[in-house]
């Protein structure tokens, strides 16, 4: 029960992270995307102590692996968005559409997991590897933090953000 909610709190932490307001309602845009991934290779670079032999040939398939999961994620938000807009008019058929529908999209993000978890075993040691699941879970809480922190400065009122959904 705590893992699942765990894994819950952490889906709704990364679109959280990800639908943060910008321009427009889609994508996040590349150079915020890009200044992200700098600090998540950073991050992990130093939690998992990868050399940089290990780094050549680590980054291209954790990047590769990344880019597959963010498209599916996009994908997802961007449904989800359109169900949040129209959420009073579902009927329990959506409903049943809604559920199937995040089932299948675990399936999916697992699928991308297991297909690179082969390459990833190659290019570093299991020992690193085991901790990379943590390290990608503190570096997302470290993130939400920096965003609670700028929003704080950069309101310049308490409570800035509310109502706001």
């Amino acid at each position: 029960m705590k893992k699942t909610l765990l894994t819950l709190q952490l889906l709704l932490i990364s679109v959280w992270v990800f639908a943060q307001p910008h321009k427009g309602d889609g994508p996040i845009p590349k150079e915020r995307r890009d200044k992200i991934e700098s600090m998540k290779v950073a991050f992990l670079t130093k939690r998992l102590n990868i050399t940089s032999d290990e780094a050549k040939v680590f980054w291209p398939v954790y990047n590769q692996m990344s880019d597959e999961l963010y498209q599916l994620r996009e994908k997802r938000r961007t449904e989800m968005r359109q169900l949040r807009d129209d959420a009073d008019n579902l009927s329990d058929k959506d409903y049943e559409r809604i559920f199937d529908s995040d089932l299948a999209f675990r399936q999916a993000e697992l699928d991308i997991l297991k297909k690179y978890q082969p390459q990833l075993k190659k290019v570093l040691p299991l020992k690193k590897l085991a901790k990379l699941p943590r390290a990608e879970e503190d570096f997302k809480h470290e993130l939400l933090e920096r965003i609670k922190e700028n929003r704080g400065k950069g309101s310049g009122q308490s409570g800035g953000n509310k109502g706001r959904n």
